[in-house]
């Protein structure tokens, strides 16, 4: 049974139970939202290693990296690397993107290293394969697609993104209205380009109701892909993204009424003044389902450090409502991300989440802050950077720019405000006792 059907039934699991520990929350909360389906704990059945984690109503935002092969680097062992990687930066879970050669290894070698959620997006597998059998992605068959869902929720990847919402109606907003971008995820764009040459609806809305038994035989949680997000802010809150999440919101309902867990991916490419109206949109019309957002990315214009445009955007979604970041790199739009890429995008995307969860008032964020504004007083340098969001990053920081063994850094040195002040409020503070 999922999750779902077990917290309907009053049921509160040892997944919850490890969820309202790491929160901070009590276990019946945790029960209680996940049978509503505004918490889910992806935690497939044959995934042995994974320590489980919530994500959604009145939890820490979580973080998600990606990994995977690619045609041009199709080797498995450096994802693994990355995937590490990942973890030691405090990544809640990854994703699995891989379209090189060894897909299915790919996939298998990181569900067997990976103690956090694995998600994937079996369309990148479809047309792979596909390709190679019959030479264009077009020529894909609804058992095409099943028997690779079936094999990744059998292999035991916690999430599925799959882009269902796109039908043949929203294709039509699309093409009357016109964008600058078309269409940029890349599962969105094979299923677009199947649609459009053969002319019929989507298999994954067509026969959805089958998907749905696959997942809730593994308790696959089905992450509700945006396949005509944004790719340019131009094409942001546009009439085919917002007919697409209204089809996710109806899906979202067919996947609960079965007890399946579900997850609802957001832009995307969003000017900050729309980030709030589409987390409000999201949560409106899919009933408070988790919302799991790429970014969003601010502007179009800063290759090589989106993920800043990322974090800045992703503090204002999870402030107004996202419950789970996808990372974005500085290799976003230039290349495969490589260790580096990966560790930055984590940091950058764990900062705005922890900045979103402060904001929200989240007990454990403010006292993790509490802690350091008191290391800080005391000029406690081991404890500022043991509880520094990267401790690797701050303590090579530290090493490199203070080569004396003066208690203040080498910005103020003898003229630390925080010493001065600190002698002289103490001095008062005796004298008027």
């Amino acid at each position: 049974m999922t999750q779902m059907q077990l917290a309907r039934q009053g049921i509160i699991t040892e997944q919850m139970k490890i969820v309202a520990e790491q929160e901070g929350l009590t276990p019946e909360y945790i029960r209680e939202n996940v049978a509503k389906g505004t918490i889910v704990i992806p935690c497939n059945i044959n995934h042995k290693n994974i320590v489980p984690r919530g994500v959604g109503q009145g939890l820490t935002v979580k973080v998600n990296a990606n990994i995977g092969t690619s045609s041009s680097f199709p080797d498995p062992a450096p994802e693994i690397a990355k995937l590490k990687a990942a973890i030691e930066a405090g990544a809640d879970a990854v994703m699995d993107l891989s379209t090189g050669d060894n897909i299915t290894e790919s996939r298998r070698a990181i569900l067997a290293n990976s103690t956090i959620m694995v998600g994937t997006v079996p369309m990148y597998q479809v047309t792979v394969e596909t390709i190679k059998k019959r030479g264009f992605v077009v020529e894909m068959t609804k058992d095409d697609i099943m028997d690779v869902i079936r094999m990744q929720a059998e292999d035991g990847a916690d999430f599925l993104t799959l882009h269902c919402g796109i039908t043949r109606q929203v294709l039509k907003h699309l093409l009357d209205q016109g964008r600058e971008m078309d269409v940029v995820s890349r599962g969105g764009s094979f299923i677009t380009g199947w649609m459009l040459h053969n002319e019929q609806e989507n298999p994954l809305y067509e026969y959805f109701d089958e998907i749905l038994e696959i997942c809730s035989k593994y308790d696959v949680t089905i992450s509700l892909g945006d396949g005509l997000r944004p790719g340019c802010i131009a094409d942001a809150t546009d009439r085919a993204q917002i007919q697409e999440l209204l089809n996710l919101g109806e899906l979202t309902q067919r996947a609960w009424d079965k007890g399946v867990q579900v997850m609802v991916e957001g832009p995307g490419h969003v000017p900050y003044n729309q980030i709030a109206t589409n987390m409000q949109l999201e949560k409106r019309l899919c009933q408070g389902a988790p919302f799991y957002v790429l970014g969003p990315l601010v502007t179009d214009v800063a290759p090589g450090y989106d993920h800043i445009t990322s974090a800045i955007g992703g503090t204002l979604a999870a402030v107004s409502g996202a419950d789970f970041l996808c990372y974005v790199t500085p290799a976003e739009h230039l290349g495969l991300p490589d260790i580096n890429d990966v560790r930055e995008g984590v940091i950058a995307s764990r900062i705005a989440a922890h900045a979103a969860d402060l904001a929200k008032g989240n007990k454990k964020a403010w006292e993790w802050d509490l802690a350091m504004a008191r290391a800080r007083k005391l000029l406690d340098w081991p404890e500022q950077l043991r509880l520094a969001i990267d401790p690797v990053r701050a303590t090579d920081f530290r090493n490199r720019k203070n080569q004396s063994a003066d208690e203040a850094c080498s910005m103020c040195g003898e003229y630390c405000a925080v010493k001065i002040c600190g002698k002289y409020i103490d001095e008062h503070k005796r004298k008027n006792r």
